[in-house]
This record gives C-alpha cells, sequence and structure tokens, in this order.
C-alpha cells in the first residue's frame, strides 16, 4: 500500500502549519520529528482523513483518503491517539474490540469469530491477555499505551498512525512500546509515529522526516535526516551526531 501527499499544506487556528509537503510512504516505520507546534500531529490527522488539508492531496492506493466512506477509511488507517478521552470503566477487552466496529454493517451488533480471533491475537501480541477484564481507569501509563497499540492490531488496517506513542512512558515501556511498533512494521503495516525523542527515531524509524519551517526539512534514513544542520534547522540547537551500534546520540554543543 501507498499513501501520497501531494504539495499538502495543513492549518489550525486558521494559521497555516505546512505547506507544499510532498511524500510517498509505501512501508516501514516513518518517524515524524520536528518542534512543537510545527504540525506533526495536525498532518497525521489530515493523513487520517479526519482533518481536511488547506490544500494539495492525500491518496491512499490511488485514492483520494477524504472520499472513503467513513467505515471503509477506518477498515484502512488506524489512528491512534492516547490523548482522545476514554472512559475509564471500559475493559480492556471492549476497549480493543471497539476496533472491528468499521469491520461490521451498521446492524450487525454481534460479535463474529474473526472479531475474537483478531481481539484474542491483539491481546496475545500486546501481552495483554492477562487484562482482558481489567478497566481502563485501573492501569498505568504503559499498560494503557498496549491497549492503544492492541486495538491498532485488532482494527488490522494497514496504514497506522500513532500520535506520541511513547510520551509520558518511563523507559522501559517506551522500549516495549517501540518494540511492538516494528512488529507492526514487519507484519507488513505502514507505520506513521509522530515522536518527539530523536534518539528514539534513530532506533527504531526506517526513514525520518524533519518537519520545520513550514515544511519538510529533511526526509531519509536516521543518519541523512537527523544531521547537525537539520536539527540546528528546525530546533534551533547546536548538536553533535554521533552514531553508535544502537543508533545515533546526540550531544548539545555548549559555547563557553
Amino acid at each position: 500500500m501507498t499513501l501520497a501527499l501531494e504539495r499538502v499544506a495543513v492549518a489550525r487556528g486558521g494559521r497555516t502549519l505546512l505547506r507544499d509537503v510532498s511524500l510517498t510512504l509505501d512501508g516501514g516505520v516513518v518517524a515524524l520529528v520536528g518542534p512543537n507546534g510545527v504540525g506533526k500531529t495536525t498532518l497525521l490527522r489530515a493523513m487520517a482523513g479526519v482533518l481536511a488539508p488547506s490544500s494539495g492531496t492525500i491518496v491512499l492506493d490511488g485514492v483520494a483518503v477524504r472520499t472513503l466512506p467513513a467505515r471503509e477509511r477506518a477498515r484502512r488507517i488506524a489512528l491512534v491517539d492516547p490523548t482522545e478521552p476514554v472512559l475509564a470503566a471500559l475493559t480492556v477487552a471492549d476497549a480493543v474490540g471497539s476496533s472491528r466496529f468499521p469491520h461490521h454493517r451498521w446492524w450487525e451488533w454481534e460479535a463474529t469469530a474473526d472479531d475474537t480471533r483478531a481481539i484474542d491475537d491483539a491481546l496475545e501480541r500486546t501481552a495483554l491477555t492477562g487484562f482482558r477484564a481489567r478497566e481502563l481507569g485501573t492501569l498505568s501509563a504503559g499498560e494503557r499505551q498496549r491497549v492503544w497499540i492492541a486495538l491498532a492490531i485488532a482494527q488490522r488496517a494497514a496504514v497506522i498512525l500513532l500520535d506520541e506513542p511513547t510520551s509520558h512512558l518511563d523507559l522501559k515501556a517506551s522500549v516495549e512500546t517501540l518494540q511492538l511498533v516494528r512488529e507492526l512494521a514487519a507484519g507488513g503495516a505502514l507505520v506513521i509515529a509522530v515522536l518527539h525523542q530523536l534518539e528514539e527515531a534513530s532506533a527504531f524509524a526506517d526513514r525520518v522526516i524533519v518537519l520545520g519551517g513550514e515544511g519538510v526539512l529533511a526526509d531519509g534514513r536516521p543518519e541523512e535526516a537527523l544531521t547537525s544542520a537539520t536539527i540546528a534547522a528546525a530546533y534551533g540547537v547546536d548538536v553533535a551526531v554521533e552514531r553508535r551500534p544502537e543508533g545515533l546520540a546526540f550531544h548539545r554543543r555548549v559555547t563557553p
């Protein structure tokens, strides 16, 4: 599957954040990075078809995303936003099961055998089988993050969009979440994730897109996109970039 953006502009609150964004995304883990307020989340929501771009087109396998009926779009694209409000009393199994709604016609309320298999598989892959009866309000931040990943797995969408999947997580939970993201991509999904930590992007992403200055500042493999010059242009910070076997390390230069 291919998600293509052609000269896309996105706006929020009447202000254009990004303009003239052209990208072809067709597999693996893609990290969107850049300073706060640059438009990463807004662009992600436009890719999902939740928001209309101010201009330009976003096409999935030759079909404009915004022209797809909502149910069909949800079968193809999963948008995982952990900041969305949820019912604390909802059980893990029910939360994950809600991702199966796009696979039913509106009058079909009963779960099918395929729904059960999808939910069970998602819970197993995210190590949540023993949590299925737990209420979301009783889970830690890391456990809730696994629920959102499980929801995307059960939805069985070819494109998975993750908005800050490691925010508010400790180091262990962050690594476990990003390992799950890698597994989703290995299974054939196109995974696009907004990440704040450049170290995470360099270690887990196949491709990094740096946003800033109302456009794309860099796009390529982590070592190609995350250079000192690009980081300075995006964040206004002078850093040295060190290559390590596990990824890149970033050290802020301090001027005497």
